[in-house]
């Protein structure tokens, strides 16, 4: 299951950056984020990438030139992007809306899209000449929000690979603006989603009230050992397809049936992550993960609203429950984080994000794992058809190695659906984490692996039942 990188190498001809602005005059003002955006977690940069196979009925149409056009129109509708940070007191964040553009590169690469595979998925070899980091490009103050470069391939297809700073917008937010460059990029001349900015709905409230405990912000209770280190990490990638997932369904019992894909995934490598790490029994494991709260306010946040608008969710148990309870009780912990998350728990983290100054995420014992599965971005079209690969340019978040990572959804090789997982380990314990996670996937339900990796539990699995059952 787990598989190795490509050793793929290849020459890009990059052109000079330059940077587009909006075709027409845009509204010169300041324009604050939200108390969600300008959290300390979010100033930093997410890379994505897009793959084009050749389009016959484009010809020789140059796919730089079209999207270079496109941005510029897109831009008159999402004209903050052309602006630049600035801080204000207390280091509140804020748009100056200068209109000085976005960068964007076109380049040639001496490569076949053939030549990446048959399933294309990250690691991609030679990313940082498809997205070519411009030097003082990348701060968060002062620096362009955003940078695409285009790089055509030998056999006619291209690559589109961008980054956008994570103050401006989500997942979500970003699939909105993107959408949006392939309309223009098609002929459109408004886009069909229209951009609302109105930050101020996702504003710390007058006065601020903490009503939940958001344990992400917090020291764990007991944080004995040292769980990671970076010293001798060893990264692999892991492929859920239909085999490997009707193996994990047939550990969950009938009242967890309704369990999402990524919530079952993400369970079993949060318990079989902490068993490989052996940290101490009675330490506080933490598993934290984006939901998307778009969906909790009542009235609903107004379409076309493309900020960030998404909360970490926490599940929390000592390392010895996680190791040694039935697998169940990782995906009922996970589950019911994801159900506290509601419009009031939204309000209470963003109450708690003036009260405290912004504090960091606490990774002590940590672990976090984002889902991108139910993004459209397969459906963005610039007039060459749909992507072959859509999605996160890179496995996970370089500042937070061995605690961050990506699910990521692609094709195989035969046209089928998968889930990729990237996972970094100290070599240690990456070798117990591959053998035990083999291990469940290829048992068949036998009732000796079962009983070995304590999964053999009664139906109806509970927080109740499995206290009862210690």
């Amino acid at each position: 299951m787990p598989q190795s990188e490509t050793s793929l190498t290849f020459v890009v001809r990059r052109h000079v950056p330059e940077l587009i602005a909006p075709a027409v005059s845009t509204p010169r003002e300041l324009k604050p984020l939200s108390d969600i955006d300008d959290k300390e977690g979010m100033r930093h940069q997410v890379s994505s990438i897009h793959m084009y196979e050749r389009d016959p009925k484009m010809g020789h149409i140059n796919p730089a030139t079209i999207i270079r056009d496109a941005l510029a129109k897109v831009l008159v509708f999402y004209y903050p992007f052309a602006g630049r940070l600035k801080e204000g007191p207390t280091r509140k964040l804020m748009v100056d809306c200068t209109g000085e553009g976005v960068l964007f590169i076109e380049a040639e690469a001496d490569v076949t899209l053939k030549q990446f595979g048959e399933a294309l998925h990250p690691p991609f070899p030679c990313l940082e000449e498809l997205l070519y980091d411009v030097p003082g490009s990348s701060g968060i103050i002062d620096s362009p929000l955003l940078l695409i470069q285009v790089t055509r391939l030998l056999c006619g297809g291209f690559i589109i690979a961008s980054r956008f700073n994570h103050t401006m917008c989500d997942g979500e937010g970003f699939l909105q603006f993107f959408t949006a460059l392939g309309e223009m990029a098609q002929g459109e001349f408004i886009p069909s989603t229209f951009p609302l900015w109105q930050r101020e709905l996702l504003s710390a409230r007058n006065p601020p009230r903490v009503t939940f405990t958001h344990h992400e912000y917090e020291k764990p209770k007991n944080t004995k050992g040292n769980v990671l280190t970076m010293h001798d990490m060893d990264t692999k990638s892991f492929f859920f397809g239909s085999t490997e997932l009707s193996a994990i369904r047939g550990f969950v019992p009938e009242n967890l049936k309704n369990i999402s894909t990524f919530e079952m995934i993400a369970a079993t490598i949060w318990r079989y992550r902490t068993i490989a790490l052996q940290p101490d029994p009675e330490a506080e494991m933490r598993f934290m993960f984006p939901v998307n709260a778009r969906t909790k306010f009542n009235p609903a946040l107004p379409v076309g609203y493309y900020g960030n608008c998404f909360v970490l969710a926490c599940a929390i148990s000592t390392a010895k429950d996680l190791s040694h309870k039935p697998l169940c009780y990782a995906l009922e912990l996970v589950m019911k984080a994801k159900a506290l998350v509601s419009e009031e728990y939204v309000r209470s983290m963003i109450d708690l994000m003036d009260l405290r100054g912004r504090p960091m995420v606490n990774l002590d014992h940590a672990y976090m794992m984002s889902g991108v599965s139910k993004s459209k971005f397969d459906d963005i079209d610039f007039g060459w058809g749909k992507a072959s690969y859509r999605g996160i340019a890179k496995e996970g978040l370089d500042f937070l190695p061995g605690v961050f990572n990506y699910y990521i959804p692609f094709k195989n090789n035969k046209g089928e659906s998968e889930i990729m997982v990237p996972i970094s380990l100290p070599s240690a314990a990456m070798d117990i984490f591959v053998k035990d996670l083999n291990d469940i996937l290829m048992s068949n339900n036998d009732k000796k692996t079962l009983k070995k990796h304590k999964l053999l539990v009664p139906a109806g699995c509970s927080s109740k039942l499995l206290t009862s059952m210690l």
